[in-house]
């Protein structure tokens, strides 16, 4: 880690961190909090990959459902119209409705080949975007003179590592920049994200192996065909297994390669000292 005690992170310059957990526990509100202060540059991961790295399937997905309206057809074959994605940090909906969710196409759905290469196009693209943490860093500092730097990942980051690597291409790379951050959540904070998932269903990205696994299984379970699942329903079948695969992820990530600390120290108005305390106290613990 590129900070090893207390004292190091409160001496240090330039204070760089990738926070990682489950979407729904603060990391993008935390962000924000810290890049409000006018010191710290914000790495949206998540928009990053939405501008990048899937720009294009975002607005061709668009384009080809505009193309079934005769009226925007004519527009858009004489380019008369522009049609793309409006990203920003709060809204990234445009990705999340190009990921979509398995299923019957009538009620939304995606085909699951479809959704299979929408989901490798998604993993490709994030492992992309992480490895560019480090020339945001050089970036946020030689262009805009930000001091401090903070790595706001998706929730699937878990996906695509092995902590149990030491030479993980993006946990190494990541590790040379920025000390990694868990936001550690309890199980009052994931019967909330069940809650919350279940009022409003969103698209995920699962590790390959799991989806299909989850797949299979509900299939099974339900007696149905791949055209005739809900995918609402699916998705929400899935996501407290989701939550179980992710969370010894998680917790290996921090035990290897980072700290933790927990997301209800900053449930209640975070400010940069509570911040910077806390990160602290990580690293004291860490050294025990």
């Amino acid at each position: 880690m590129i900070y090893t005690s207390a004292q190091d992170w409160h001496d240090a310059p330039h204070k760089r961190v990738v926070l990682f957990a489950m979407s729904g526990l603060g990391k993008t509100h935390l962000s924000t909090m810290l890049r409000d202060t006018g010191h710290w540059f914000h790495y949206s991961i998540d928009y990053r990959i939405g501008t990048r790295y899937m720009g294009e399937y975002i607005a061709d997905n668009a384009k080809r459902e505009a193309m079934k309206v005769p009226f925007l057809r004519d527009l858009l074959m004489s380019d008369s119209i522009y049609i793309g994605s409006n990203l920003t940090f709060d809204n990234l909906a445009p990705v999340a409705a190009y990921l979509g969710k398995p299923g019957d196409p009538d009620k939304g759905g995606v085909p699951i080949d479809e959704y299979r290469k929408r989901q490798d196009q998604f993993r490709r693209a994030e492992m992309a975007a992480l490895l560019d943490t480090g020339y945001f860093i050089d970036r946020a500092m030689d262009l805009y003179g930000y001091p401090h730097f903070v790595c706001d990942t998706g929730g699937s980051i878990c996906e695509w590592v092995d902590p149990g690597d030491p030479e993980d291409p993006i946990l190494t790379e990541l590790s040379k920049h920025a000390l990694l951050v868990w936001i550690r959540g309890d199980e009052a904070h994931t019967q909330e994200l069940i809650r919350r998932f279940d009022k409003a269903p969103k698209p995920m990205a699962y590790q390959p192996e799991f989806l299909q696994a989850a797949w299979a299984k509900y299939l099974c379970e339900n007696s149905v065909q791949e055209h005739d699942v809900d995918p609402d329903t699916f998705i929400r079948w899935t996501y407290a297994q989701a939550l179980a695969h992710r969370q010894p992820r998680y917790a290996d990530m921090a035990a290897k390669w980072g700290v933790s600390i927990d997301a209800s120290a900053l449930a209640d108005a975070p400010t940069p000292q509570t911040f910077d305390a806390l990160i602290a106290d990580a690293l004291d613990q860490k050294n025990r």
